[in-house]
């Protein structure tokens, strides 16, 4: 989903003035009262023996840091704590690359059971990232509102498949409100690349740390971020390939996943005496050629197109983002729906079509399914067109008062001219 970088567009006011019979719009989820939930995920393979971080192991770093993390963890925040390469001290591939456990369930906070439980890991086995990332995920459940798992690993992983970005990616399309903050324990330049790509394919973020004072800091950040995530988390929606067969949907936001060099089309019902507002912003989860971008248009049913948003794109960002405005200022451009059967008060309220397009080209690597992540939002509010300037009116009244304003000027200056000149012969 896309949710958090990037995060980008917001609503102005959300109105309920659509007549929902006949075919009912799609619409938001409305705002759920759950505790935010959160699951660390630990490295422990043995790469944490590492003595590289201030003269200590990092797996002694990554445990003084959870430590003061517990400590300082909100009451009304759930957690939960899972491990990869703790328990397997083998050589046997097969049997380490299963080695993640979750050894503390999410649920209300027990300090103390969660510091025992950090207290006695010893770095041990392989590092099955991609495994332990699909377990996060079960642990989390499902629910209204994002949840938060914050990957912590010193290397990349060891046991793939499944490869951790195309895990993340997996999650991300399954629209389950997820994301996956990394931070990287003193990585290499491969290890940061992986993590980098598993936190922008669900909207996370990446850090690297390399003190107990920048993990612990680190770590805090993101668990009261996820207190402050937004509860009305999008809507799935699924755009179609015309305008005649797009959802319709209602004010709010949405999430979506669109193929490379595709248009993706949703109705809005918009009166007359209405202004529609809308955004979108997609998520670049994967390695693209360059000279891309992200077009979002109104259009009639007709496909007379109304307006289109400033085409965002060729940039080195991680989210791209457009908008657009779009009243009935004049009657003859107001867009209009023939009456169908069965269609019943929808159609008399005219409809106008998003059209999100985009000119991704993967890279050769790149996988192309899923599509890339799109979040749109919608809000339609009471037109109000701009006021006109104060006393200027319209364009006789303006060039008289230029005229005048000229003149004046054109006087005040000969004037001041003329004393000037009379004043320097007299000196």
């Amino acid at each position: 989903m896309i949710i958090m970088r990037r995060s980008i567009a917001v609503l102005l006011g959300l109105l309920a003035a659509l007549t929902p019979l006949g075919i009912p719009p799609a619409s938001a989820e409305e705002p759920t009262s759950e505790p935010p939930k959160v699951e660390l995920v630990l490295d422990v393979s043995g790469s944490m023996r590492a003595n590289d971080i201030g003269g200590r192991t990092r797996i002694a770093v990554a445990q003084e840091a959870f430590h003061e993390v517990v400590d300082a963890l909100p009451d009304e925040t759930e957690l939960g704590i899972r491990v990869l390469g703790a328990t397997y001290p083998g050589d046997d591939k097969k049997i380490g690359c299963q080695d993640t456990q979750q050894i503390v369930p999410v649920g209300p906070v027990n300090r103390e059971q969660a510091k025992a439980a950090i207290a006695g890991l010893r770095p041990t086995g392989f590092t099955p990232v991609g495994l332990a990332l699909r377990g996060a995920a079960r642990d989390l459940g499902t629910g209204g509102t994002t949840r938060r798992i914050v990957l912590i690993t010193d290397g990349e992983d060891t046991c793939a498949p499944p490869d951790p970005c195309e895990v993340a990616r997996e999650l991300a399309a399954q629209g389950t409100h997820l994301v996956v903050d990394t931070l990287g324990l003193a990585p290499d330049e491969k290890v940061r690349k992986q993590l980098v790509c598993i936190a922008a394919a669900t909207g996370g973020t990446y850090t690297s740390a390399n003190s107990v004072e920048q993990l612990s800091s680190r770590i805090k950040q993101l668990v009261d971020r996820a207190k402050d995530t937004y509860t009305q988390t999008p809507a799935q929606v699924t755009g179609a390939g015309a305008c005649g067969d797009a959802p319709i949907l209602s004010p709010g936001v949405y999430t979506d996943r669109e193929k490379f060099s595709e248009h993706r089309y949703y109705r809005v019902p918009v009166r007359a005496d209405q202004e529609l507002r809308a955004s979108v912003s997609v998520a670049l989860d994967r390695p693209l050629n360059r000279d891309y971008g992200v077009l979002l248009r109104a259009t009639a049913a007709d496909g007379r197109e109304l307006v289109r948003g400033t085409d965002a794109g060729s940039g080195r960002t991680d989210v791209l983002s457009t908008g657009l405005r779009w009243s009935a200022s004049e009657p003859d451009e107001e867009p209009s729906e023939e009456p169908t059967e069965g269609a019943g008060t929808v159609a008399e309220t005219p409809t106008v079509c998003l059209v999100v397009s985009n000119s991704f080209s993967a890279q050769n690597a790149a996988a192309q399914v899923p599509g890339m992540p799109v979040e749109l939002t919608i809000d339609v509010v009471d037109f109000s067109p701009a006021p006109n300037s104060p006393g200027l009116g319209r364009g006789w009244v303006l060039l008289a008062l230029l005229t005048i304003a000229g003149l004046l000027t054109g006087l005040i200056a000969g004037w001041l001219t003329r004393w000037w000149v009379a004043t320097w012969r007299e000196n």
